[in-house]
């Protein structure tokens, strides 16, 4: 028996024309399509669709709990408030220096304690959430919680790499309260408990041993 080459209809081997489509049967298949070959006993290949695994785990690690992740942002939190203070009294007596000279910086400080929190994340996260990601795996907070965060590769970012990742970060914070939020929440759903800053750049963070 021959199949056609069109519709894979089933003819005789001495058909002219296909039974099926009426198409001229120009070569007989050896195997209808979809099916195994006689001769390699394989499948013909197929579309594949594309899967995103995680990075290999060393021995005994695992992706970071949501609760040590939670930790690790809080103590790293304290570092941006620390930072927030410092910025809110530099700029603050700017103001209150121009004030004296009778300009009206109502407006100005009313932008100064909406942008207090994303440029206090950027400075600090630029050492905290660059430097030391990129050189040791983690920042302060994720130290304390023994973890680590590396790329699908399981290696260490790179520095642009880790600072697109703070750019991420703090972009969601000019989203008052939701973005922040909806970031830090998001690991609760997520199958490998990636952030949206993580997704942004394809980073992993591991809970190490």
């Amino acid at each position: 028996m021959a199949f056609c080459t069109n519709c894979g209809a089933q003819n005789q081997d001495n058909a002219q024309y296909c039974t099926g489509c009426g198409s001229p049967v120009r070569a007989a298949l050896a195997t209808p399509p979809g099916q195994l070959s006689p001769v390699s006993g394989a499948p013909p290949p197929l579309a594949v669709p594309y899967a995103t695994a995680g990075p290999p785990l060393p021995p005994g690690a695992t992706y970071a709990l949501w609760a040590d992740r939670v930790v690790g942002y809080v103590i790293d939190l304290v570092l941006v408030g620390v930072g927030m203070g410092v910025l809110y009294l530099v700029l603050g007596g700017l103001f209150a220096m121009m004030a004296g000279l009778g300009s009206n910086l109502a407006g100005g400080m009313c932008c100064m304690m909406i942008l207090l929190f994303p440029v206090s994340s950027l400075l600090v996260g630029l050492f905290n959430g660059v430097y030391l990601v990129a050189q040791r795996g983690a920042s302060i907070g994720q130290g304390v919680m023994n973890l680590k965060v590396v790329d699908i590769n399981g290696n260490l970012l790179s520095t642009g790499t880790a600072f697109i990742r703070l750019i991420a970060r703090v972009a969601l914070g000019f989203v008052p309260m939701v973005g922040p939020l909806l970031d830090l929440l998001w690991p609760l759903w997520d199958e490998k408990r990636q952030t949206l800053h993580d997704k942004a750049v394809g980073s992993y963070v591991l809970k190490l041993r």
